[in-house]
């Protein structure tokens, strides 16, 4: 199954360089560029991408207003695509902001052919993927921003002990296998609880994840 992408970059060599190595990868298909936000909008409502490849930083509507946007679809319409955002840098400004605008991963400009192809497939096929050298910094750049608050009971309520467990390690940053060691759990069942954890939160991946233990508490700067 061919995998539809949109590009979306204020940069017409950036936009054309993206558009010509995904079309050059097999089971992808570039279907359309948008030169900001608005026509990103515009075109993904018309052209409806598996994926769209969105840069943060536009003039007019950015890349962050262009995602809640498709994020949060008219009542008429039931689509809603995978975001991947670009950056420029390893920690830029606006991705705490881009995370909770329903981005689903994040990939740095100057990545190698192989790793812009595999990002796509990746966010396509409904998982969070983060550059490696964003993740560590991107969980200690989310508690810096995110203020302390108390324990929303309610949100977590469905969520057993082991499962809150699970979320706190997530937030914290640890990769499955360091969860399965500090728990003395098998990395099988940690994968069970994480996706028990975002059926039960409706989360679309564990980068929101992220966003939610914080915005509601259980993981704080403080803790």
């Amino acid at each position: 199954m061919t995998i539809t992408v949109l590009v979306a970059d204020d940069q017409a060599m950036v936009r054309a360089g993206f558009a010509a190595v995904l079309d050059a990868q097999p089971g992808i298909e570039v279907v359309g560029q948008a030169s900001d936000g608005a026509e990103a909008v515009r075109l993904a409502h018309e052209l409806r991408p598996d994926v769209v490849v969105m840069d943060v930083r536009m003039p007019g509507v950015n890349g962050i207003e262009a995602t809640r946007a498709l994020q949060t679809p008219p009542r008429s319409s039931d689509y809603v695509p995978r975001v991947l955002m670009l950056t420029t840098f390893d920690i830029d400004e606006y991705v705490y902001q881009a995370l909770r605008a329903g981005a689903s991963g994040f990939l740095l400009k100057d990545a190698l052919p192989d790793e812009v192809a595999r990002a796509v497939r990746v966010i396509a096929a409904g998982e969070a993927l983060l550059a490696p050298s964003v993740t560590r910094r991107l969980i200690e750049d989310v508690a810096k921003q995110a203020p302390a608050r108390p324990v929303d009971e309610h949100l977590l309520s469905a969520l057993t002990e082991r499962e809150r467990e699970v979320l706190v390690r997530i937030a914290r940053g640890r990769s499955n296998q360091e969860i399965a060691a500090e728990l003395f759990i098998a990395e099988q069942t940690v994968k069970t609880h994480v996706s028990k954890i975002l059926q039960k939160l409706g989360l679309r991946d564990r980068v929101h994840a992220v966003v939610f233990a914080y915005d509601t508490g259980l993981v704080s700067p403080a803790r």
